[in-house]
């Protein structure tokens, strides 16, 4: 009988088998899906973290929270805004590496705001609203262009009519101790990405010292191209 999309193709892995997805901002874990599916299929267990995206310090709470309830080792992966909570997160002893997918990683002291008020000259400026009390939206008209030019229409416009609030206060959020630091770190970068600049994607990887792959895409990369991003895992999963 053919495998299904939660019916392990093969028997669990080598190495750590515990993955935990971290969203970032604008959306929810349910973009995942794409991603948990072959997780899933080809035997890892997998968590998705439904952070609020409120403040970095729920949100690092909340992803602990699921770290601590997995059974052995776990990959850590964060999406744009989630690279900035598993970079905080990741320190757990428990993480064995942390992935960043089109992500922000930074370094002690940094957070959203001030990472992207350093921007490269030229980068596109994303279309988000002035805050509302003390939140944050993109332009629905300009969603799928800036976030998920490579996903399909209908994806797309749902993603826009569905955004998740972003707390103004999240963005302020800066990392105490980053985990790359210590932990190996992985770094997929999405060269058609109109969010975060592809220049300050490899600098942030560089700098960490990640393993880095190069694909082709819009920022929702992990909704667009979830093979490559489950590969990437996958490696960070089977490293030594």
């Amino acid at each position: 009988m053919a495998a299904t999309a939660f019916t392990p193709a093969h028997a669990a892995p080598a190495g750590a088998k515990n993955i935990v997805l971290v969203h970032g901002g604008f959306v929810d874990g349910s973009g995942w899906q794409g991603v948990y599916n072959i997780l899933k299929n080809d035997g890892y267990n997998v968590s998705i973290v439904q952070n609020p995206t409120i403040s970095l310090a729920d949100d690092v709470a909340v992803t602990k929270r699921t770290i601590a309830q997995q059974d052995g080792p776990v990959i850590l992966v964060g999406h744009s805004y989630g690279g900035v909570v598993v970079s905080e997160a990741g320190t757990d002893e428990k993480v064995k590496a942390v992935v960043y997918i089109a992500a922000f990683a930074p370094d002690k002291g940094e957070s959203v705001s001030s990472l992207i008020a350093n921007a490269p000259a030229g980068a596109p400026v994303p279309p988000i609203l002035p805050p509302v009390d003390g939140y944050l939206f993109l332009d629905k008209a300009k969603f799928a262009a800036s976030f998920a030019a490579d996903v399909d229409a209908t994806t797309a416009a749902f993603m826009a009519d569905s955004q998740v609030p972003w707390g103004v206060e999240a963005l302020a959020g800066a990392v105490t101790e980053p985990a790359w630091k210590s932990k190996p770190s992985f770094y997929l970068v999405a060269t058609d990405d109109h969010m975060i600049p592809p220049p300050a994607q490899r600098m942030m990887a560089e700098r960490a010292k990640a393993t880095v792959v190069e694909t082709a895409a819009s920022h929702a990369v992990y909704v667009s191209k979830p093979q490559v991003v489950a590969d990437l895992i996958e490696q960070a999963a089977s490293a030594k």
